[in-house]
């Protein structure tokens, strides 16, 4: 059995019927298990008022890695209602406000298995026949929706099925959020190739040799994940060959993959494909790719380049910017005109949207990432805004403004997020320690933010540079700060 993302259904029903489709951290499920699943679930929807086809108000769902999360995104996929994946790694007060700004009727819980109330004035969208709408930081202080059109999603499929040569049935390790648009890989392509797709929450992931025990029982074939997370991994010596021997291919996407990483690899899985890829949440998941190939290997340009454009991609340098066209690009972000008219454009009657992402196509097709135009930054694999973190600081008792900076390596690699404060009393210049009445800003934060964008230091500035256009200047902040971590006097 298999998923069919032209149609979205099951087929091939009588084939690997038993085989694994899924399994988290509670067990496996077959796909005549998943298949039977998706329709109770559909069933339950329905008597909660869940409605479907091309009207269909949006569904948000929530939870972390369990396997009813995926069972409710087929369920929607099949019903045609927009799916709003949001994990609980979340603060409740962004839960709810994404379920008001999508203007959905419901929440699923899916760590509860129940229905719940998500919006007050319950709509259909504007756009029809939408997938899901993916909630990325947003630099108003709100996340901003991506819309993505159940087009393509299907050709994000059969990209998979037709240009990586994954094997038959393959297992995928799953560790990523289902509301990071990374994570549709796994799933997506495990579902499509008939395979598995082995959920792994935080609980399995941090117990180290507890997880590769758990990935060498399911017998992951193909891992897709940030670089990042990867090498949290080689700090154990049993992430290697011997212990996860079913191991074939790596993924990687959403940062910058480097030779010495690549060569570390494949010290420890000496037959190991890899392939990096690129693209952001607005064409869907990913837009080039490219085999880390023998020539590629021997040429090791640091970093790799991010691949060649898909057959149904159209990838473009303009003006330094990396733009792309075509049906997998996103529909526009919901509510949002004032960001579409800067973000969106047409070309040859298709789509297209300018990533802000910086960088160049050699005579051969391939592009390669140096950076953002703007502040938006990864870490740890996750599109961050400073100004909706700034927003946040912003609203710390007795602050009249927040920014935040990301310090770097020489390499570019960025290690930690700092958050500034501007007192609303007035103070000494540069940087100083944080008013008493802040020594809970990490809790009061926590309950806007999730921790992934929660500074790993706050302090205070009571006059923030700026620049020629009276923003806030980031770099003369991190230099501020560097320069009082430097001269600070050592402890006796």
């Amino acid at each position: 059995m298999r998923f069919d993302f032209s149609t979205y259904d099951f087929t091939d029903l009588t084939t690997n019927a038993d085989a694994v489709a899924v399994v988290d951290a509670q067990g496996a499920m077959t796909w005549s298990e998943l298949k039977a699943a998706t329709n109770a679930w559909i069933l339950a929807a329905g008597q909660a008022g869940l409605v479907g086809g091309h009207d269909a108000a949006p569904l948000a769902i929530s939870g972390h890695k369990e396997a009813a999360f995926l069972v409710a995104i087929l369920g929607c996929l099949r019903l045609g209602v927009p799916f709003v994946p949001v994990d609980v790694i979340n603060p409740p007060e962004r839960i709810a406000r994404i379920g008001q700004l999508v203007n959905a009727g419901l929440r699923y819980d899916a760590q509860a298995d129940t229905f719940l109330p998500a919006s007050d004035a319950p709509a259909p969208l504007a756009e029809k026949d939408l997938a899901y709408i993916m909630f990325t930081s947003g630099s108003t202080g709100d996340p901003k929706g991506v819309q993505i059109g159940r087009e393509s999603v299907t050709l994000f499929a059969g990209w998979i099925q037709d240009c990586l040569n994954l094997g038959t049935a393959p297992a995928f390790m799953d560790q990523m959020l289902f509301s990071f648009d990374f994570s549709l890989f796994n799933w997506v392509g495990a579902l499509a190739l008939g395979g598995a797709c082995v959920l792994c929450p935080r609980e399995v992931i941090a117990e180290r040799d507890a997880f590769i025990k758990y990935l060498a029982d399911t017998r992951i074939n193909v891992w897709a994940s940030t670089p990042s997370f990867v090498r949290q991994q080689l700090f154990n010596p049993d992430f290697n060959h011997v212990h996860l021997p079913d191991l074939r291919v790596f993924v990687f996407g959403a940062e910058s993959l480097t030779p010495p990483m690549a060569e570390e690899l494949w010290q420890r899985f000496p037959d190991v494909r890899i392939i990096n890829s690129y693209g952001p949440t607005e064409a869907t998941c990913s837009t080039t790719w490219v085999e880390i190939d023998a020539a590629l290997r021997a040429a090791a340009p640091n970093p790799f380049p991010i691949g060649r454009a898909k057959p149904y991609a159209d990838v473009f340098i303009e003006n330094g910017e990396i733009s792309i066209a075509g049906d997998h690009v996103m529909r526009g972000y919901l509510n949002r005109p004032d960001l579409n008219a800067t973000r969106m454009f047409t070309r040859n009657g298709k789509r297209g949207y300018r990533s802000g992402d910086l960088g160049e196509i050699d005579d051969q097709g391939l592009v390669t990432f140096r950076g953002r135009i703007d502040d938006q930054i990864k870490l740890h694999g996750y599109r961050i805004e400073l100004a909706e973190i700034d927003a946040a600081i912003a609203t710390l008792p007795g602050v009249r403004a927040g920014a935040t900076v990301a310090l770097r390596r020489p390499d570019g690699a960025i290690v930690r997020l700092i958050g500034f404060v501007e007192p609303a009393v007035a103070g000494p210049d540069g940087v100083q320690p944080l008013p008493p009445d802040l020594h809970e800003w990490k809790a009061v934060l926590g309950r806007r933010l999730p921790p992934y964008m929660i500074p790993s230091e706050l302090v205070a500035c009571h006059r923030f540079p700026t620049t020629s256009t009276d923003k806030a200047d980031r770099k003369q902040l991190a230099r501020l700060y560097l320069d009082a971590r430097l001269s600070k006097k050592p402890e006796p």
